[in-house]
């Protein structure tokens, strides 16, 4: 009988390359998270570069004996997507590659257990049980990592530092103590060599709050601000950065499909945590199909919206970053948006990249079967804070301090002292003219030789493929409008529904996409 081997190095080491950040980084954010998962509320920390080490301890649940064990199967874990900020299981596995022992020890209830673990050769790793060296004192857990080199940044209390406040700054700034109040109902401490972590605000001479209810629902379900400064900011530090259970996942403007006027001088940070059952194995981007990419692509659009809306009152909006697309272009989006309209009923999931107009109502899908509820974007008006004269601390007001999670109470500005916040600090117009900003399905080309699909979709975006041959045929018999209305049904495919279910979408997109282009029946009109 035959054995299936696993070359473990090989596997880790792919694992490592799938994570965007330094390995170094990915290791502490996932022990992190794992501590977070388990409803710790204190996360101590220490590294100690005289003998190699960086331990971590934190107050949460603890393990059993038997969880302990499976602990060290490769992407075996309890935890379930969506319940928490890690669920696949294989994060803290790479410490391995860069730990001469990894001991881990555990205490829950009566249970007090501790192993020690390593990797030996390429196809083994293997681990035993040791007597508890007493890190863990009354329940909880701790991971103390024997780095192979000694110079490595995880033995740096600076490089620790900076890595907690970059990855989990929502769970440092009070501006997120309320939406995260539900998950973390005793709050998160860090400490850092006997040293706690101070909370965090974000210092700007102008601060704008958003927020993303749903209706009928007086708790926000996403809340952030944009920050404006007079000076251009760090590259890591633009854009808007979107964040779920408080770890920070993207940032930048990319992401969000929006470029303003001086960029380089707007940021802000955004906390969704409905968004923790799209992450991706990673945990550094969403799924972008099924019913969590479409709880996704609904979020993010609500997103848009707000933040388009506070660019525009600070007078430096502009539209989406998408290329004017070519004239002939044009009326096949239209017909795509009737098209979308007609089979967001059947397909709700089609509902996120649905364009509407002002004044109408956004449906969220929120992955579950049952009745889907509508989705609002907020910008709180007024709530502009504006640098004082005397150089007092700039403190950034949560919206909905308030026990019932509504709008805090603010005295009334008069319209003198308003209109002379915003124009104190306008940024620079380039002098551009305004284009209104689409939010809704939008069609742009790409040439991709050594791809196989003609479309794909990104984001709210279908990129049809010029190289693919088909592309080609269609251009030389003038069926382009044909490929590309067949490029955008299968790029929408797998959001719209099941693998299984993916001819079905089809066959209804193109008939529907027929009758779209059909001329409509006038009635005669009687003599």
């Amino acid at each position: 009988m035959g054995e299936t081997r696993v070359d473990l190095l090989h596997l880790l080491e792919d694992l490592r390359d799938a994570y965007p950040g330094a390995l170094e980084e990915t290791i502490l954010t996932e022990i992190v998270a794992n501590s977070l998962d388990s409803g710790a509320s204190r996360i101590m920390m220490e590294a100690n570069p005289s003998e190699g080490t960086l331990t971590v301890i934190d107050n949460g649940s603890g393990m059993q004996r038997k969880d302990l064990a499976r602990y060290h199967d490769i992407a075996s874990s309890t935890k379930r997507r969506g319940q928490g900020i890690g669920f696949a299981g294989v994060g803290i596995k790479l410490g391995l590659l860069v730990c001469e022992e990894v001991r881990t020890e555990t205490k829950r209830g009566h249970t007090h257990v501790s192993t020690t673990w390593h990797l030996s050769s390429r196809h083994r790793a293997p681990w035993k049980w040791v007597p508890p060296v007493g890190m863990v004192l009354l329940q909880g857990t701790a991971v103390r990592l024997k780095l192979q080199n000694i110079l490595s940044p995880l033995l740096d209390s600076g490089f620790v530092e900076a890595v907690i406040s970059r990855h989990f700054q929502p769970l440092l700034d009070p501006t997120f103590s309320n939406i995260l109040h539900s998950h973390y109902p005793q709050g998160v401490a860090f400490e850092i060599n006997g040293v706690g972590l101070t909370s965090q605000r974000f210092d700007a001479p102008v601060i704008a709050p958003l927020e993303i209810r749903l209706l009928r629902k007086r708790k926000p379900s996403a809340v952030g601000y944009l920050v404006r400064t007079e000076s251009p900011l760090p590259e890591d530090l633009q854009g808007l950065a979107i964040s779920t259970f408080g770890k920070v996942i993207k940032g930048g403007w990319d992401w969000l499909g929006v470029t303003p006027q001086a960029r380089e001088r707007i940021s802000g940070l955004i906390e969704v945590p409905g968004l923790a059952g799209s992450l991706t194995l990673n945990k550094g981007d969403f799924i972008r199909v099924g019913a969590r990419g479409g709880t996704y692509l609904a979020y993010r659009k609500a997103i848009q919206e707000a933040v388009q809306r506070q660019l525009s009152e600070w007078g430096v909006g502009d539209s989406p970053v998408e290329e004017t697309p070519p004239r002939q272009i044009r009326p096949l989006e239209r017909d795509l948006e009737r098209v979308l309209e007609d089979l967001s009923d059947l397909f709700p999931l089609l509902g996120a990249l649905v364009e509407h107009r002002r004044g109408g109502q956004k449906r969220l899908p929120l992955g579950t079967p049952g009745p889907f509820q509508e989705m609002r974007a907020v910008m709180v008006p007024g709530e502009v804070s504006q640098v004082q004269e005397t150089e007092e601390e700039l403190v950034v007001q949560p919206p909905g301090n308030d026990s019932l999670g509504g709008e805090t109470q603010r005295k009334p500005r008069e319209p003198e002292d308003q209109a002379s916040v915003v124009s104190d600090f306008l940024l620079p117009d380039r002098g551009s003219r305004r284009v209104p900003a689409r939010f809704g399905l939008g069609i742009q080309f790409e040439d991709r030789e050594d791809d196989q699909e003609i479309g794909r979709l990104m984001e709210s975006t279908v990129w049809v493929n010029r190289a693919h041959p088909a592309y080609q045929r269609a251009v030389a018999t003038r069926s382009v409008g044909y490929h590309i209305a067949l490029a955008v049904g299968l790029a929408l495919a797998p959001l719209a529904v099941e693998p299984a279910n993916e001819h079905a979408f089809l066959t209804a997109f193109l008939s529907c996409w027929g009758e779209a282009s059909l001329p409509k029946k006038s009635k005669k009109r009687k003599r």
